[in-house]
């Protein structure tokens, strides 16, 4: 999954003003506790982040 990809799709459930909020401070422990930023800065494949975010945050089946 393209990064462009990965944010339009946070953009779409969270809202273009909320998703670069929620990506700066919501820590997962699912991803080593570390935030959104934080794991695709560090290297983790956005595609995974995403299914992270799915699966924490409840995102309905269609918007995965």
């Amino acid at each position: 999954m393209r990064l462009t990809v990965f944010w339009q799709r946070m953009a779409d459930h969270f809202g273009a003003g909320y998703a670069d909020t929620f990506a700066r401070d919501h820590v997962m422990s699912e991803l080593g506790g570390r935030t959104v930023h934080q794991a695709l800065a560090e290297g983790w494949e956005a595609k995974e982040v995403w299914r992270v975010v799915c699966a924490v945050m409840n995102v309905p089946g269609e918007k995965r």
